[in-house]
């Protein structure tokens, strides 16, 4: 019994947005349908259907701006973290060379000497 409600809770868990696509559609339907079946003249009829085309193209319109506006703002933020990411490559590179060459001055790594008399690195070569 327990298993059966189980499977029942998990097929019903992703089906909210399946209901409100359907209750969506349900409701655009209906009321096209009680638009044109409506015992209304024919120019009266036009101009209710023009009308509420032109609010649907309305909002519409407004959905796209905030959409688009949006998108901006995370490509904005795309574009500073690129920019970010490059310069600190590029920091790591310039240190990484720096450090290869022997040249770093003021770094953490020291400056690549192992401590042999000669001033030349040896890295494990006889």
């Amino acid at each position: 019994m327990a298993d059966s409600f189980d499977r029942y809770d998990n097929e019903s868990s992703g089906g909210g947005a399946g209901f409100m696509m359907g209750l969506l559609t349900g409701t655009v339907l209906g009321a096209g349908l009680g638009m044109l079946l409506a015992p209304k003249a024919g120019s009266e009829l036009r101009g209710a259907i023009g009308e509420q085309a032109r609010n649907w193209g309305n909002t519409a319109s407004e959905q796209y701006k905030r959409a688009s506006e949006t998108a901006g703002q995370w490509a904005d933020r795309g574009r500073e973290f690129v920019d970010k990411a490059r310069d600190a490559v590029s920091r790591g590179a310039d240190e990484a060379r720096s450090y290869a060459s022997g040249t770093t001055s003021g770094s953490s790594y020291g400056s690549g000497n192992t401590g042999n008399t000669g001033g030349t690195t040896d890295f494990g070569r006889s």
